[in-house]
């Protein structure tokens, strides 16, 4: 009841109060409210502090085997997620890698259809006969004679072979 009679007096202060504080500022109305609330703060007595050391090195955890279990499944679910998202992003860069690789190649391989083109189209002009029977009357060649001609692989001149084909022997059991 005591309360509610201080409180009912300082409604009826504030009350009276209220048509002089619109005519001050606000900083001003805010000093008066903080002098007003530290003097009934205080009283009569000084406050004083006093600093306490509190020595929490001897205490001990206790564990708890529900959140260990806990952050257990936990920890399994994110190493499986982190392997999983690990083995996507490895195949994906592998997938791209591959495909460049595959691009590069089908340019290589054009390349070097470009050039044996090349190198047919080369050897036919330079296997032509009359190509060659034209060079060798420039250089003053005829045809060779009979005999005059040397293979390599030892079968030239005038000794002819005769094709022969054996037949083959069947193993019996």
């Amino acid at each position: 009841m005591a309360t509610m009679a201080m409180g009912g007096r300082e409604i009826a202060e504030m009350q009276q109060a209220r048509p002089s504080h619109r005519r001050m500022s606000v900083a001003e109305r805010n000093r008066e409210l903080y002098e007003q609330q530290r003097a009934r703060r205080r009283g009569p007595t000084p406050e004083m502090f006093f600093a306490k050391h509190i020595d929490n090195s001897r205490i001990v955890k206790e564990d708890d085997p529900e959140r260990r279990r806990e952050m257990r499944s936990f920890t399994i679910a994110m190493t499986m997620f982190f392997l999983l998202t690990m083995v996507y992003v490895w195949q994906h860069f592998s997938a791209i890698e591959i495909g460049y690789r595959v691009e590069a190649q089908k340019t290589q391989v054009e390349q070097l259809r470009e050039v044996n083109r090349r190198l047919q189209l080369s050897e036919a002009q330079l296997s032509d006969p009359g190509r060659i029977d034209h060079i060798a009357k420039q250089l003053g060649l005829d045809a060779p004679q009979p005999g005059q001609v040397v293979r390599p692989d030892g079968m030239g001149g005038t000794t002819s072979v005769l094709a022969q084909a054996q037949i083959p022997v069947l193993p019996t059991n």
